[in-house]
């Protein structure tokens, strides 16, 4: 199955599924190893980029919010109060919470316009990002097949050597303890004892 292949077949599994933000899952950092990290660092970093605008924006819009409600509180006392004394230096401080205010809503509807897309767009980078990790555990977890086979099969060979050379070593034992029997039965315990008494299988067991 090739690369473009694997691709269609991913993205078409994820259609319809809530992918988490991998760079917010500690668990999606321990399926790459440092090359797969490494490979992925472009789309990792753009998409904390964009999570850090994201938070960068709803921490600023709530402080202009803010600004904005403790500029429109004060013009009430300061508009009815300069209509009574005709204060100038009163009136230019409302007109200049007026202008203050209107920067705070063209902020407000710029960083909105920009809220509304964010989202889309951290999707899009989230599902790449997302399809780059499955076609690198693809590819892992083929290799790590391949890796398995060869141990599995070297297990088996070793198993049956082993098998193979217990067998010879019972045998060898044995053919040892019937010479031993006959040189016994033959000659008697003077001439048997001139061998190795290690050669046995009592003895060469506890060695």
């Amino acid at each position: 199955m090739g690369s473009e292949d694997k691709k269609e077949i991913f993205s078409g599994a994820l259609q319809g599924k809530k992918i988490p933000i991998l760079t917010l899952d500690n668990k999606w950092y321990r399926l790459l190893d440092e090359t797969g990290r490494t490979a992925a660092g472009e789309l990792t970093e753009h998409l904390n980029e964009l999570l850090r605008r994201q938070g960068k924006l709803n921490t600023e819009s709530k402080e202009i919010r803010k600004l904005k409600k403790k500029l429109m509180s004060e013009i009430v006392p300061m508009v009815n109060e300069a209509e009574q004394s005709q204060n100038a230096a009163l009136e230019q401080k409302i007109e200049d919470n007026k202008r203050l205010i209107a920067e705070c809503n063209e902020k407000l509807e710029k960083y909105q316009d920009e809220m509304l897309e964010l989202p889309g767009e951290i999707d899009r980078v989230n599902f790449q990002l997302m399809l780059f990790t499955m076609e690198c555990c693809y590819r892992t977890m083929k290799e790590n097949q391949g890796a398995i086979q060869e141990i599995t099969d070297w297990v088996t060979q070793v198993r049956i050597d082993l098998k193979k050379n217990l067998i010879r070593r019972q045998e060898m034992e044995q053919q040892n303890q019937e010479i031993y029997s006959y040189m016994h039965d033959v000659f008697g315990a003077d001439v048997v004892d001139l061998f190795d008494m290690s050669m046995l299988p009592e003895n060469s067991s506890e060695k």
